[in-house]
């Protein structure tokens, strides 16, 4: 809940008046305020507000007529939402903010509804993701941190503050979990960044202004946690990779095992070297030269942009070619041309045009709401309303639930496409029995999950050779559960490639041919592409 309440203090010292945007509700019910003709006369009354307003209206709820806070029960509060945003819809507006607190002596809530004029953001844009890795204390979250700020670093790593997430991981300085940051462009290509990311209207402001989106999924570069790292590039919809490599380090173990992850996941890269402000130029020179020479051990064909120039960056980029820049965070030397990269690379194909799908990463419970689950959009589109199931639970089956609605970096919008990070407030499920790995899909799809699934897997690293039943964990999507591997020919030896059969250890999971993962267990590492989910007789 919000902890300030001086904006329902101001709502209610204001109060109700006739040519005001504030507007008082105890609380709305589908079958009384959705009936025929009072739905049309409550969104007139809403219009009114927003027009009264400029554009912007105070809906508090959970109040009497007076102004007195009478407070609803939660599930009451989110039917009121409910009623409150088609309302909003009917009358050309949206709920762009909602902050709720305790009642007071009752057990109930008490909300403030920002609604504004113009319908819900239209998601249909260009937006990219990009995932970030690298070595820890390399300039990751503070790369990252002043793009979307556009402010330089303080040389102690200040601007990574805004994209952590726990209290610990700022005292100490690392990331321990994914975290995510977004800036965007205008329609000539301008920049529009956060003044301060901390805010949540800053981020939906983005959201909101922007022509182009560019999300970042910040991962973790710290070796204990680098199966969050592997979830964040395996377990989102990337467009392309940015690996960061320390001018003052150079490539380390981690770099090339976030480099292994990226390329055999053939996501596009771009490598930066980092802290250039903290070396001289011929130590730069020479980190460029230990990145080129990675990446051609890699069978990766680097491409200079301070030789070759951004254009070719753009036109040459794929699976094979890795265009290489220089920055630092603290001059904002390399910054420009980051800007100019994510403003013009093209959106990768996703499978916008399929149903929709999207595997859970995260969950939350925000009070008046209810359980969310947060992804990234796999394939398809989702809208608010829309009928779902989630799953599988433990047993395999799977649960009907409903989209109540979608946000998008605390910008509510009405419906979300392939590509897209977004948070799911559902209604028919509480938010303990909802567990990453899960996934959502339509209600009238007929979803198979499996324990066991065939598929084509290479080695790229272990101590001895891969046997029957070998148990590393496996992640794909964003799943991470550990499995037994059973290859084809008995055995499997470091570079080998070959057919296995994967069996889940502990529960099924919803699995389709085509899908990449990687396998991990200590040093050993390995890639595979699932070929066939058919159960095995």
């Amino acid at each position: 809940m919000s902890a300030d309440r001086a904006v329902l203090d101001r709502a209610l010292a204001r109060g109700e008046q006739e040519g005001g945007s504030v507007e008082f509700k105890e609380r709305l019910t589908k079958d009384l305020h959705l009936s025929e003709g009072r739905l049309e006369s409550l969104a007139a009354q809403l219009r009114h507000r927003v027009l009264s307003g400029d554009g912007e209206a105070t809906y508090v709820v959970g109040v009497t007529d007076d102004g007195g806070v009478a407070g609803i029960q939660p599930d009451a509060f989110s039917e009121t939402m409910d009623v409150l945003s088609l309302l909003a819809e009917e009358a050309g507006a949206h709920i762009d903010d909602v902050q709720t607190w305790d009642a007071g002596d009752t057990d109930g809530i008490v909300g403030v509804a920002t609604l504004r004029e113009g319908a819900v953001l239209d998601t249909d844009d260009d937006h990219i993701v990009v995932g970030t890795a690298g070595h820890v204390d390399h300039g990751k979250s503070t790369l990252v941190g002043s793009l979307v700020t556009g402010q330089p670093d303080d040389g102690q790593g200040g601007t990574r503050s805004f994209l952590d997430v726990q209290p610990h991981e700022v005292e100490r300085g690392l990331s321990a979990d994914l975290s995510y940051g977004v800036y965007g462009f205008d329609e000539r290509g301008g920049p529009i960044r956060m003044d301060n990311p901390d805010r949540k209207s800053d981020r939906a402001a983005v959201v909101r202004e922007a022509e182009r989106l560019v999300s970042f999924v910040d991962t973790v570069g710290h070796e204990p946690w680098l199966r969050t790292t592997i979830r964040g590039l395996v377990g989102q919809k990337l467009d392309y990779g940015l690996l960061v490599v320390a001018a003052d380090d150079g490539p380390t173990k981690t770099t090339r095992e976030h480099l292994g992850i990226l390329l055999a996941t053939e996501l596009p890269t771009v490598v930066a070297v980092t802290k250039a402000d903290a070396v001289s130029d011929e130590r730069v020179a020479e980190v460029e030269r230990e990145v080129e020479r990675l990446l051609r051990d890699a069978d990766r064909t680097p491409l200079s942009i301070e030789r070759h120039g951004v254009d070719a960056a753009i036109e040459e980029i794929n699976e094979q070619v890795v265009p290489v820049l220089t920055t630092s965070a603290v001059t904002m030397d390399g910054l420009p041309v980051l800007d100019e990269l994510f403003e013009r690379l093209p959106k990768t194909d996703h499978d916008a045009d399929g149903d929709f799908s999207m595997y859970v990463d995260r969950t939350y419970s925000v009070t008046g709401v209810g359980a969310v689950a947060s992804g990234t959009v796999r394939t398809g589109r989702v809208e608010a309303g829309d009928e779902l199931l989630l799953g599988p639970m433990s047993d395999g089956s799977f649960r009907e639930v409903e989209a109540r609605s979608i946000e998008m970096h605390y910008h509510r919008v009405d419906e979300a496409r392939a590509g897209r990070i977004v948070g799911i407030a559902l209604k028919g499920v509480k938010e303990a029995d909802i567990e990453r790995g899960m996934v959502l899909v339509p209600r009238d799809s007929a979803p198979t999950p499996v324990r066991e699934f065939t598929a084509e897997v290479m080695v790229l690293n272990h101590p001895t050779r891969i046997d029957d039943g070998y148990e590393p964990v496996i992640h794909l999507e964003t799943v991470s559960e550990a499995a037994s591997i059973h290859p084809a020919e008995g055995q499997l030896l470091p570079g080998d490639s070959g057919i296995a059969r994967i069996r889940f250890k502990f529960q099924p999971y919803l699995v389709e041919e085509g899908q990449r993962f990687v396998f991990r267990e200590g040093s050993s590492k390995g890639v595979g592409t699932v070929t066939d989910v058919t159960p095995a007789e």
